[in-house]
Protein backbone atom coordinates (compact mmCIF):
# COMPACT_ATOMS: atom_id res chain seq x y z
CA UNK A 1 0.00 0.00 0.00
CA UNK A 2 3.05 2.43 0.65
CA UNK A 3 3.99 1.21 -2.81
CA UNK A 4 0.72 2.36 -4.26
CA UNK A 5 0.66 6.17 -2.31
CA UNK A 6 4.03 6.87 -3.62
CA UNK A 7 2.36 6.47 -7.27
CA UNK A 8 0.17 9.42 -6.37
CA UNK A 9 2.77 11.17 -5.23
CA UNK A 10 5.29 10.93 -7.39
CA UNK A 11 2.47 11.24 -9.99
CA UNK A 12 1.60 14.49 -8.79
CA UNK A 13 4.87 15.79 -8.01
CA UNK A 14 5.61 15.71 -11.53
CA UNK A 15 2.81 16.74 -13.46
CA UNK A 16 1.98 19.71 -10.81
CA UNK A 17 5.24 20.85 -11.32
CA UNK A 18 4.91 20.66 -15.43
CA UNK A 19 8.06 18.56 -14.96
CA UNK A 20 6.38 16.23 -17.73
CA UNK A 21 3.63 15.70 -20.09
CA UNK A 22 1.06 12.93 -18.78
CA UNK A 23 1.85 10.93 -22.00
CA UNK A 24 5.33 10.42 -21.14
CA UNK A 25 5.35 9.88 -17.65
CA UNK A 26 2.69 6.50 -18.08
CA UNK A 27 5.49 5.30 -21.13
CA UNK A 28 8.60 6.15 -18.88
CA UNK A 29 6.82 4.26 -16.01
CA UNK A 30 5.51 1.56 -18.01
CA UNK A 31 9.35 1.01 -19.69
CA UNK A 32 10.57 0.98 -15.69
CA UNK A 33 8.77 -1.01 -14.06
CA UNK A 34 8.98 -3.50 -17.31
CA UNK A 35 12.97 -3.11 -17.59
CA UNK A 36 13.22 -3.60 -13.52
CA UNK A 37 10.44 -6.99 -13.22
CA UNK A 38 12.81 -8.38 -16.01
CA UNK A 39 15.73 -7.87 -14.21
CA UNK A 40 14.72 -9.40 -11.30
CA UNK A 41 13.73 -12.32 -13.08
CA UNK A 42 16.89 -12.77 -15.03
CA UNK A 43 18.82 -12.44 -11.80
CA UNK A 44 16.56 -15.28 -9.62
CA UNK A 45 17.60 -18.20 -8.96
CA UNK A 46 14.63 -20.35 -9.95
CA UNK A 47 14.72 -19.37 -13.36
CA UNK A 48 18.13 -19.98 -14.03
CA UNK A 49 18.79 -22.46 -16.98
CA UNK A 50 15.51 -22.07 -18.41
CA UNK A 51 14.14 -20.66 -21.19
CA UNK A 52 13.92 -16.93 -19.75
CA UNK A 53 12.31 -15.62 -23.46
CA UNK A 54 9.14 -18.25 -22.36
CA UNK A 55 9.32 -16.71 -18.93
CA UNK A 56 9.27 -12.60 -20.23
CA UNK A 57 6.17 -14.10 -22.40
CA UNK A 58 3.60 -15.07 -19.44
CA UNK A 59 1.97 -11.56 -19.72
CA UNK A 60 -1.22 -11.76 -20.89
CA UNK A 61 -2.87 -9.25 -23.12
CA UNK A 62 -5.89 -8.45 -21.73
CA UNK A 63 -4.23 -7.81 -18.29
CA UNK A 64 -1.83 -5.53 -19.69
CA UNK A 65 -4.41 -3.25 -21.44
CA UNK A 66 -6.47 -3.08 -18.05
CA UNK A 67 -2.76 -2.34 -17.15
CA UNK A 68 -2.09 0.77 -19.51
CA UNK A 69 -5.92 2.28 -18.96
CA UNK A 70 -5.29 2.29 -15.74
CA UNK A 71 -1.56 3.48 -15.90
CA UNK A 72 -3.02 6.52 -18.57
CA UNK A 73 -5.81 7.83 -16.92
CA UNK A 74 -4.25 7.98 -13.53
CA UNK A 75 -1.50 10.48 -15.48
CA UNK A 76 -4.04 12.45 -16.83
CA UNK A 77 -6.35 12.78 -14.15
CA UNK A 78 -3.30 14.13 -12.08
CA UNK A 79 -3.48 17.03 -14.31
CA UNK A 80 -6.23 18.53 -12.42
CA UNK A 81 -6.80 16.78 -8.75
CA UNK A 82 -4.92 16.74 -5.56
CA UNK A 83 -2.81 13.66 -4.25
CA UNK A 84 -5.07 12.98 -2.11
CA UNK A 85 -8.58 13.43 -3.68
CA UNK A 86 -6.94 11.43 -6.83
CA UNK A 87 -6.06 8.42 -4.90
CA UNK A 88 -9.53 8.49 -2.56
CA UNK A 89 -11.23 8.73 -6.13
CA UNK A 90 -8.99 5.83 -7.93
CA UNK A 91 -9.19 3.28 -4.85
CA UNK A 92 -13.07 3.86 -4.31
CA UNK A 93 -13.47 3.01 -7.90
CA UNK A 94 -11.10 -0.05 -7.09
CA UNK A 95 -13.42 -0.86 -4.26
CA UNK A 96 -16.84 -0.83 -6.43
CA UNK A 97 -15.31 -2.64 -9.17
CA UNK A 98 -14.06 -5.23 -7.00
CA UNK A 99 -16.78 -5.86 -5.52
CA UNK A 100 -19.46 -6.26 -8.00
CA UNK A 101 -17.22 -9.03 -9.80
CA UNK A 102 -17.21 -10.53 -6.61
CA UNK A 103 -20.33 -10.64 -6.40
CA UNK A 104 -21.33 -11.64 -9.87
CA UNK A 105 -18.63 -14.49 -9.68
CA UNK A 106 -20.75 -15.97 -6.29
CA UNK A 107 -18.64 -14.74 -3.28
CA UNK A 108 -21.23 -13.68 -0.71
CA UNK A 109 -20.29 -11.04 1.92
CA UNK A 110 -21.79 -10.73 5.42
CA UNK A 111 -23.35 -8.16 7.74
CA UNK A 112 -20.12 -6.58 8.80
CA UNK A 113 -18.59 -6.60 5.27
CA UNK A 114 -21.30 -4.93 3.78
CA UNK A 115 -21.37 -2.38 6.41
CA UNK A 116 -17.96 -1.65 5.96
CA UNK A 117 -18.36 -1.71 1.92
CA UNK A 118 -21.47 0.94 2.54
CA UNK A 119 -19.67 3.51 4.81
CA UNK A 120 -15.88 3.36 2.90
CA UNK A 121 -18.74 4.13 -0.25
CA UNK A 122 -20.43 6.48 1.94
CA UNK A 123 -17.31 8.62 2.31
CA UNK A 124 -16.70 8.53 -1.34
CA UNK A 125 -19.91 10.01 -1.82
CA UNK A 126 -19.24 12.64 0.61
CA UNK A 127 -15.78 13.53 -1.33
CA UNK A 128 -17.53 14.33 -4.33
CA UNK A 129 -20.48 16.11 -3.22
CA UNK A 130 -20.70 20.09 -5.01
CA UNK A 131 -18.65 22.47 -3.15
CA UNK A 132 -15.65 24.64 -2.91
CA UNK A 133 -13.10 21.73 -2.49
CA UNK A 134 -14.85 19.51 -4.65
CA UNK A 135 -12.37 18.19 -7.39
CA UNK A 136 -12.52 18.40 -11.33
CA UNK A 137 -15.79 16.55 -12.65
CA UNK A 138 -13.07 15.69 -15.77
CA UNK A 139 -10.57 14.33 -13.28
CA UNK A 140 -12.72 12.64 -11.70
CA UNK A 141 -13.94 10.57 -14.40
CA UNK A 142 -10.34 9.45 -15.20
CA UNK A 143 -9.46 8.65 -12.17
CA UNK A 144 -12.28 6.80 -11.55
CA UNK A 145 -12.09 4.57 -14.95
CA UNK A 146 -8.19 4.26 -14.05
CA UNK A 147 -9.57 2.69 -10.81
CA UNK A 148 -12.17 0.59 -12.34
CA UNK A 149 -9.19 -0.56 -14.79
CA UNK A 150 -6.89 -1.28 -11.57
CA UNK A 151 -9.69 -3.06 -9.85
CA UNK A 152 -10.05 -5.67 -12.83
CA UNK A 153 -6.37 -6.07 -13.40
CA UNK A 154 -6.02 -7.13 -9.36
CA UNK A 155 -8.84 -9.48 -10.37
CA UNK A 156 -7.22 -11.40 -13.16
CA UNK A 157 -4.07 -11.29 -10.73
CA UNK A 158 -5.64 -13.16 -8.06
CA UNK A 159 -5.55 -16.45 -10.32
CA UNK A 160 -1.77 -16.12 -11.22
CA UNK A 161 0.15 -19.05 -10.36
CA UNK A 162 3.75 -17.02 -11.06
CA UNK A 163 2.89 -13.49 -9.90
CA UNK A 164 6.42 -12.34 -10.69
CA UNK A 165 6.61 -13.55 -13.66
CA UNK A 166 3.42 -12.29 -14.82
CA UNK A 167 3.34 -9.03 -13.61
CA UNK A 168 6.53 -8.67 -15.74
CA UNK A 169 4.76 -10.33 -19.07
CA UNK A 170 2.14 -7.91 -18.48
CA UNK A 171 4.50 -4.68 -17.67
CA UNK A 172 6.66 -5.68 -21.21
CA UNK A 173 3.01 -6.27 -22.95
CA UNK A 174 1.95 -2.56 -22.22
CA UNK A 175 5.42 -1.05 -24.11
CA UNK A 176 3.96 -1.14 -27.93
CA UNK A 177 0.23 0.47 -26.25
CA UNK A 178 2.83 3.07 -24.36
CA UNK A 179 4.52 3.57 -27.85
CA UNK A 180 0.95 4.33 -29.47
CA UNK A 181 0.03 6.90 -27.11
CA UNK A 182 3.22 9.22 -27.55
CA UNK A 183 2.79 9.02 -31.45
CA UNK A 184 -0.62 9.83 -30.53
CA UNK A 185 0.72 12.95 -28.66
CA UNK A 186 3.57 14.08 -30.58
CA UNK A 187 3.76 17.76 -30.43
CA UNK A 188 2.47 17.89 -26.52
CA UNK A 189 5.23 15.75 -25.25
CA UNK A 190 7.65 17.34 -22.95
CA UNK A 191 10.16 16.98 -19.90
CA UNK A 192 12.80 17.74 -17.73
CA UNK A 193 15.55 15.52 -15.75
CA UNK A 194 13.21 16.21 -12.94
CA UNK A 195 10.11 14.70 -14.28
CA UNK A 196 12.24 12.07 -16.05
CA UNK A 197 13.76 10.71 -12.56
CA UNK A 198 9.95 11.29 -11.06
CA UNK A 199 8.52 8.80 -13.78
CA UNK A 200 11.72 5.98 -13.68
CA UNK A 201 11.23 5.98 -9.40
CA UNK A 202 7.16 5.50 -9.96
CA UNK A 203 7.38 2.74 -12.82
CA UNK A 204 10.82 0.73 -11.32
CA UNK A 205 10.11 1.43 -7.39
CA UNK A 206 6.88 1.94 -6.90
CA UNK A 207 4.79 0.02 -9.69
CA UNK A 208 7.13 -2.56 -10.45
CA UNK A 209 8.67 -3.68 -7.17
CA UNK A 210 5.13 -2.73 -5.47
CA UNK A 211 2.94 -4.83 -8.28
CA UNK A 212 4.97 -7.79 -7.69
CA UNK A 213 4.34 -7.47 -4.47
CA UNK A 214 0.98 -7.27 -4.93
CA UNK A 215 0.64 -9.99 -6.64
CA UNK A 216 1.55 -12.02 -3.92
CA UNK A 217 -0.61 -11.39 -1.74
CA UNK A 218 -3.85 -10.70 -3.37
CA UNK A 219 -4.47 -14.48 -4.41
CA UNK A 220 -4.58 -14.69 -0.86
CA UNK A 221 -7.21 -12.54 -0.38
CA UNK A 222 -11.20 -12.75 -0.86
CA UNK A 223 -12.01 -10.41 -3.25
CA UNK A 224 -14.02 -7.93 -0.81
CA UNK A 225 -10.78 -8.13 1.30
CA UNK A 226 -8.19 -6.96 -1.58
CA UNK A 227 -10.84 -4.41 -2.72
CA UNK A 228 -11.34 -2.82 0.68
CA UNK A 229 -7.52 -2.72 1.99
CA UNK A 230 -6.56 -0.73 -0.83
CA UNK A 231 -8.73 1.99 0.40
CA UNK A 232 -5.71 2.74 2.76
CA UNK A 233 -3.73 4.25 0.26
CA UNK A 234 -5.81 7.07 -0.06
CA UNK A 235 -4.69 8.40 3.36
CA UNK A 236 -0.85 7.02 2.64
CA UNK A 237 -0.94 9.27 -0.16
CA UNK A 238 -2.67 12.38 1.52
CA UNK A 239 0.26 12.18 4.26
CA UNK A 240 2.75 12.47 1.30
CA UNK A 241 1.32 15.01 -0.52
CA UNK A 242 1.14 17.08 2.88
CA UNK A 243 4.81 16.62 3.97
CA UNK A 244 5.98 16.82 0.19
CA UNK A 245 4.25 19.47 -1.27
CA UNK A 246 2.03 21.13 1.34
CA UNK A 247 -1.11 20.70 0.24
CA UNK A 248 -3.94 21.83 2.20
CA UNK A 249 -5.81 19.69 4.80
CA UNK A 250 -9.55 20.02 4.78
CA UNK A 251 -12.40 18.76 6.80
CA UNK A 252 -14.01 16.97 3.66
CA UNK A 253 -10.51 15.38 3.63
CA UNK A 254 -9.99 14.59 7.41
CA UNK A 255 -13.87 12.89 7.39
CA UNK A 256 -13.69 11.41 4.57
CA UNK A 257 -10.49 9.65 5.83
CA UNK A 258 -12.05 8.40 8.84
CA UNK A 259 -15.21 6.68 7.01
CA UNK A 260 -12.61 5.48 4.48
CA UNK A 261 -10.77 3.48 7.69
CA UNK A 262 -13.80 2.59 9.58
CA UNK A 263 -15.20 0.73 6.39
CA UNK A 264 -11.20 -0.88 6.13
CA UNK A 265 -11.41 -2.39 10.07
CA UNK A 266 -15.29 -3.56 9.48
CA UNK A 267 -14.56 -5.32 6.16
CA UNK A 268 -11.23 -6.45 7.59
CA UNK A 269 -11.79 -7.40 11.28
CA UNK A 270 -11.44 -11.00 11.95
CA UNK A 271 -11.47 -11.97 8.31
CA UNK A 272 -9.63 -15.00 8.13
CA UNK A 273 -6.98 -14.71 4.82
CA UNK A 274 -7.54 -17.27 2.19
Amino acid sequence: MLAFAANSVLCRMALAGESIDAASFTAIRLASGALMLTILILFRAEFRGKNRHQVLRAGSWRSAAWLCLYATGFSFAYLSVSTATGALILFGAVQLTMMTASLISGERPGIRVWAGYSLAVAGMVFLLLPGASAPSLWGAVLMAVAGAAWGMYSLRGRASNHPLVQTAGNFLLTLPMAAAMLLFSLGRLHGNIDGVMLAVASGALASGLGYALWYQVVSRMSGSTAATVQLSVPLLAAAGGILMMQEPVTMRLLLTGMMILGGIALVTMKQPVR
